[in-house]
């Protein structure tokens, strides 16, 4: 099967080509490049993934999961930014063509495109080793774009699900020895909730225009937390007692949870200050099924500190996950 024949075969179609705006794409798969028509008072918002097997996800996984997991991730950044999905690309690395894998990949990109409300809109395939390329496109109001810079003193730090999901559902995804109090539902849970990760796309645009700045908790909540510290010039303070936690996250021992809450990673909530004059949204988001927590406060000053009840801890050392972090420059 060539180039083209398999673009036709997995990638062309309803399925992918109108999940989202149909109106919004001008011109898609087919041509030299995709043609998206933004409303005339909004933003481009445009973001880059890369997923590389062994770094971003594991050598055992099923390609449907892969293909839902590759675009998600990357829409969750539309969703920190405020912004309504439009269109995306696709760029496909394969060593060689293998047609169950990529009816598998296909079926799920097309139901991540689906859940998502976005078009896929072209793209690129070539030979070499597994890689997959989403960038993503939206759109929002200049004034209503939710940017890392914002956060002021007096603002509450507020997430928008569970945290530590994400780092229990790599372990289950390795196939790590779990929790004996873990239930075979609560390990499907998980499971999905790291495989198959829901962009809050829906809460993203509550926030537009009231927020005051965001962040989608992909590296780990303190980790996410200092860019949004360091982008905006304050100081968070976050209490432990606060943070959310799923009933499938609590077979584990505390401290493990702490480890996959605070840092884990991949848990793709939405992380935002709330100015305390927009206060009476969280009643108004509780009664449409959003899942926001208040966790802590911005205050004056720099850096992520930690509530544990007893003393505030100084988090700055908790960086998150950085590629090339280990290397040595030559």
């Amino acid at each position: 099967m060539g180039e083209f024949e398999l673009i036709h075969r997995y990638f062309q179609g309803p399925a992918l080509e109108a999940a989202g705006d149909v109106e919004a794409i001008t011109l898609g798969i087919g041509d030299d490049a995709a043609l998206l028509q933004p409303d005339p008072d909004k933003q481009c918002v445009v973001s880059t993934d890369s997923l590389v097997l062994g770094t971003h996800f594991p050598e055992h996984y099923l390609p449907a999961d892969l293909g839902y997991r590759a675009l998600a991730v990357a829409v969750s950044d539309l969703a920190a930014m405020g912004a309504r999905p439009l269109g995306f690309t696709l760029a496909l690395t394969l060593p060689q063509v293998d047609e169950d894998w990529l009816a598998g990949f296909a079926q799920g990109l097309a139901q991540a495109a689906e859940d998502h409300r976005i078009c896929l809109v072209g793209g690129d395939t070539t030979r070499g080793p597994l890689n997959i390329g989403v960038t993503v496109i939206g759109q929002v109001a200049a004034r209503k774009v939710v940017r890392r810079k914002g956060a002021q003193p007096g603002d509450l730090v507020c997430v928008g699900g569970p945290l530590g999901d994400g780092g229990a559902g790599l372990a289950v995804a390795l196939g790590e020895t779990l929790s004996e109090q873990l239930s075979d539902a609560g390990r499907d849970y998980l499971a999905k909730r790291f495989w198959r990760p829901r962009a809050q796309c829906d809460l993203g645009l509550e926030l537009a225009g009231i927020a005051s700045a965001g962040i989608d908790v992909s590296d780990g909540l303190l980790a996410d937390a200092g860019h949004l510290a360091r982008a905006s010039g304050v100081a968070l303070h976050v209490r432990y007692a606060d943070l959310p936690c799923s009933p499938a996250l609590q077979a584990w021992p505390e401290a493990q949870r702490r480890e996959w809450m605070l840092g884990g990673g991949d848990d793709y909530v939405l992380l935002f200050t709330l100015p305390v004059a927009s206060i009476s949204c969280l009643d108004v988001w509780a009664s449409q099924g959003f899942q926001v927590r208040v966790v802590g406060e911005v205050v004056a000053g720099q850096g992520v500190w930690l509530d544990d009840g007893q003393q505030l801890v100084n988090m700055d050392s908790l960086a998150g996950y950085q590629h090339f972090k280990d290397t040595t420059d030559d």
